[in-house]
């Protein structure tokens, strides 16, 4: 995978959106569901090394974060049987699906009963991409849809993801504990070589 610029074009176009929209999420979602759409037509940019998965759970590679914080840029990778446990963003989120295919399960916390409830689920397939945010829903559990095969997908949050305070939640009582991803690599690509596809 040597296309490379398509992953610094991608990130170049969000920084000026975010610096353009700021907080509004409407205009986040409008534009970067766009840049999104853009990179993941494309299957030629993605460095091997963050395409890698592994047996013992999915993977979570930081491909990018803005120096401010303002969003970061991961790639997901899953084996089959490969799920998380059901958890919230606490910002926004774009996902999408490069390689394979995942499956999306949402839930809603019941005010009355304080448990969680099954609100739907649905199957992304290779280009597509999924919105979550405290707004519009935030609560799922994603797995790879796939019976055999890797599936790949690239997230943009409106913060480092991998550092922010989150929560898992407990299926039967709706309890949530607190939670703190980090990532699965210690060193992102170099995405400002611009001569590396010479190489």
């Amino acid at each position: 995978m040597d296309n490379i610029g398509r992953l610094r074009d991608f990130v170049q176009s969000f920084t000026q959106l975010v610096e353009q929209v700021g907080s509004d999420e409407a205009g986040i979602f409008t534009h970067g569901k766009a840049l999104l759409s853009e990179l993941i037509a494309h299957d030629d940019w993605l460095p091997h090394a963050f395409a890698q998965p592994s047996s013992e759970s999915y993977r979570q590679y930081l491909l990018y974060c803005d120096p401010l914080e303002r969003f970061s840029v991961v790639s997901f990778v899953w084996t089959p049987g490969q799920t998380t446990p059901i958890h919230d963003h606490t910002v926004w989120g774009m996902v999408g699906v490069l390689r394979g295919a995942e499956r999306c399960e949402e839930y809603e916390l019941e005010t009355e009963t304080s448990g969680l409830r099954a609100s739907g689920s649905h199957e992304l397939p290779v280009g597509s991409v999924d919105l979550v945010s405290p707004d519009i829903g935030d609560i799922h559990r994603v797995s790879n849809a796939l019976a055999e095969g890797v599936s790949v997908s690239i997230h943009a949050y409106g913060a480092n993801i991998g550092a922010v305070r989150r929560h898992i939640y407990d299926l039967d009582t709706g309890i949530k504990k607190p939670f703190i991803s980090g990532y699965s690599n210690k060193v992102m690509p170099n995405i400002w070589d611009h001569l590396g596809h010479l190489e």
